[in-house]
């Protein structure tokens, strides 16, 4: 209940951060220089105080933190979906059809997995940002998703496909073939459904590994720009004045990531006891 309530409470902030948001951090016409690192409210002694303090840019930490935690999550369940997508589809044709196409799909599995996903991640941000230099924030998103979906789809494909090649010798589908159904509606409207148990809960992990990996890549300075920023923009960003003192332009983002990843994975443990009563 606690992980469900923190979800919750971030994502209602991200979703309408232009409405609960103090201030708004990417209006250039508001920000002043003359309020740039100031200390949290706490500790702020002059007239002007934010409650997480402000930035290298003047802007106030906590509306820069909706903000970012808007776009983290926009990656996050957008690259997922991608992923839960080509990986769903791979794993049914894959354990439903066997012989030469399962062995294909399998050995790509197998190749893809041979390669850290961080590494195949960098390798297809860092080719897409070197082809597209002067690429527009939409874009540099659109590239950040696909090499965060990319690497992810092979989890899917080989739980789906296990769980295939359960479902396939079952009685239910073998009536189905009896009666002249075709393979491709057997796999959508008979096997599909009994497979996507395990599917939505890895998918609920996977959306916080995903966050982090977007997190990582920005603070490499391979995934959003600093315009755009994220949570790891705003970490690399606070990182740069972290021993001169301003600790809170990199500690609260990172408590914001932390608590993200936190309370996901806590719901996807939740959603496999729900799913799979054996496990209580």
């Amino acid at each position: 209940m606690g992980a469900a309530v923190v979800a919750f409470v971030i994502a209602f902030c991200a979703v309408f951060a232009n409405v609960v948001a103090p201030h708004e951090p990417f209006n250039l016409a508001t920000l002043e220089l003359a309020d740039a690192r100031l200390p949290p409210a706490w500790q702020a002694e002059g007239s002007r105080k934010y409650l997480l303090g402000t930035d290298d840019q003047g802007r106030d930490i906590l509306s820069v933190l909706m903000y970012g935690s808007r776009i983290s999550l926009f990656v996050g369940v957008i690259s997922v979906c991608l992923s839960v997508l080509v990986g769903v589809a791979m794993g049914l044709l894959s354990g439903f059809m066997g012989g030469k196409i399962d062995a294909f799909i399998m050995r790509i599995c197998d190749v893809m997995l041979s390669f850290p996903s961080i590494l195949i991640a960098l390798l297809i941000s860092g080719v897409g940002r070197a082809l597209f230099p002067q690429a527009q924030d939409g874009l540099a998103l659109a590239v950040l998703i696909i090499a965060i979906a990319l690497p992810g789809w092979v989890q899917y494909a080989r739980t789906v496909r296990g769980s295939t090649l359960i479902e396939r010798n079952k009685e239910y589908v073998q009536a189905a073939r009896v009666i002249g159904v075709s393979s491709l509606r057997i796999m959508r409207r008979h096997v599909l459904p009994n497979v996507l148990g395990p599917v939505m809960v890895l998918a609920t992990i996977q959306i916080a590994t995903a966050i982090i990996i977007e997190a990582t890549l920005s603070f490499l300075g391979v995934g959003m720009s600093p315009t755009s920023p994220s949570l790891g923009t705003l970490i690399r960003v606070g990182n740069d004045f972290l021993f001169s003192g301003e600790w809170w332009i990199t500690i609260f983002p990172g408590l914001v990531l932390v608590l993200i990843a936190l309370s996901v994975n806590l719901l996807g443990d939740w959603l496999r006891d729900a799913l799979n009563p054996r496990l209580r």
